[in-house]
């Protein structure tokens, strides 16, 4: 039987995530079940191995109703994070905009905004995190901090003030964003830049109706990729408070796992929000057009 080109394609796609799939089903899928049916336990570990006792969705219950830690640790950090995000994505556009101009050395320039990438590893970071690396001098110098501490409520200050605590290291983590923006600018044929250009359109029109509807589906991408990052790196309140549990007496493994559950939820359901909101939607074509 002849394959057409869109099954052979099809095909080598699946061929490729072949690996990926054999790594999840073996490596991935039982620890995520375990997991999840921990949540529902009280979970102890003793000398003779694991012993559960079902309580049903207590665990659940508990992060909300009795653990006020966590439902402040988690609301805080999604609100830093809907700041952060913004500032990476439109931080990332900017540079990647400005080392794709035809300019002298932009190679170099590609290097050294991805070069923190790499270096950047969880103790090197934490380190400068520590000593104040992450931080801006001047902010501290003229006081808007405080400013900011004295006018606005906590609920909104301490969250715009962490974000301003970490812009540097908000700025380390744009690497992967610059290279992905990069790649959806050099997509654009350079023609249309030419015919606008031509037109009369300044800059800033062709920035808005060929450039950013252009990369659009990039943006896309890294908003998935900047909410993954910051939710699962090391400085996240959150995971920090579910692996505090995970040895406590009191709650130990299952109330950890059932955190931890949550956590993805809160994640997924951001994840789901993008995508909804930056899909793209084709318009179909009146058939008399055709």
């Amino acid at each position: 039987m002849k394959l057409t080109k869109r099954r052979r394609e099809a095909l080598v796609g699946y061929l490729l995530i072949l690996p990926w799939i054999i790594g999840f089903v073996l490596f991935m899928a039982y620890p995520l079940y375990f997991s999840f049916y921990m949540s529902f336990n009280k979970v102890l570990i003793t000398p003779y191995g694991i012993e559960t006792h079902y309580l049903g969705w207590s665990n659940y219950k508990d992060a909300f109703l009795t653990d006020p830690e966590f439902s402040q640790k988690l609301f805080l950090f999604l609100k830093s994070n809907v700041l952060m995000i913004p500032i990476v994505i439109v931080f990332s556009l900017f540079v990647a905009l400005l080392i794709n101009q035809p300019i002298r050395g932009r190679g170099i320039f590609r290097a050294i905004f991805f070069l923190p990438v790499i270096i950047t590893s969880g103790e090197v970071v934490q380190e400068l995190f520590s000593q104040g690396a992450a931080t801006i001098p001047l902010i501290e110098k003229y006081g808007i901090v405080t400013m900011l501490q004295d006018n606005l409520s906590p609920a909104w200050a301490d969250p715009i003030v962490g974000v301003i605590n970490q812009f540097i290291l908000i700025l380390w983590y744009s690497g992967v964003q610059i290279l992905i923006f990069l790649a959806g600018l050099q997509k654009v044929n350079t023609q249309v830049y030419e015919a606008a250009s031509i037109d009369g359109a300044s800059p800033w029109v062709i920035f808005w109706k060929i450039t950013l509807p252009e990369v659009k589906p990039f943006i896309l991408v890294n908003l998935i990729y900047t909410t993954i990052d910051l939710f699962t790196n090391g400085f996240s309140d959150v995971i920090k408070l579910i692996q505090d549990n995970m040895f406590k007496t009191d709650t130990g493994f299952g109330y950890a796992s059932a955190l931890a559950w949550i956590y993805f939820a809160v994640i997924f359901v951001m994840l789901l929000i993008i995508v909804l909101f930056f899909r793209n939607k084709e318009r179909g074509v009146p058939a008399a057009r055709r």
